[in-house]
């Protein structure tokens, strides 16, 4: 059973690329005292995330910091991977690239998808969530093959 509206995000180790070095942060340190937007995208670097979702979020970032929203994208990969692809889309200091490279996360919130069929094995399936300190208020989890209701637009649309 995935994550609901009213839960608490679980407390699960992340890690990020901070200071030249792997950071390893768990999920209650890094949210609970804060209101933030988690994306998840099923790769890094692949086409719909590199082309649409992750730019959305850089586009309207400064959109989420006016409203004391901070932004962390998350994907199934390594935090070499996730810091490569945040410069590569000129990703602003400030939004969080977060690596789950176990699935761990993703399989406590109950959003993992078998990608094995495409060589990619476990990936999160592609959502946006809101939380206000841990707690989750939005979750916006898009049917297979789609991108619409975990979109920075759409997110943003949801808050007014």
């Amino acid at each position: 059973m995935s994550i609901q509206v009213g839960d608490r995000l679980p407390e699960i180790p992340l890690q990020r690329i901070q200071n030249g070095g792997v950071e390893t942060v768990d999920t209650n340190t890094l949210f609970s005292e804060r209101n933030v937007v988690i994306f998840a995208v099923p790769g890094a670097f692949t086409p719909t995330c590199s082309e649409r979702h992750l730019p959305g979020f850089v586009e309207h970032y400064e959109a989420f910091r006016a409203k004391g929203i901070d932004v962390a994208c998350m994907s199934v990969n390594d935090p070499f991977v996730m810091q490569a692809w945040g410069e590569s889309q000129d990703v602003p200091d400030g939004l969080m690239m977060l690596a789950d490279g176990n699935a761990e996360f993703t399989r406590a919130l109950g959003l993992e998808l078998d990608a094995s069929g495409y060589g990619m094995g476990t990936r999160a399936k592609r959502f946006a969530l809101y939380a206000e300190q841990g707690v989750v208020k939005q979750l916006n989890v898009e049917a297979p093959g789609e991108y619409r209701v975990s979109s920075a637009e759409h997110v943003l649309s949801q808050l007014d």
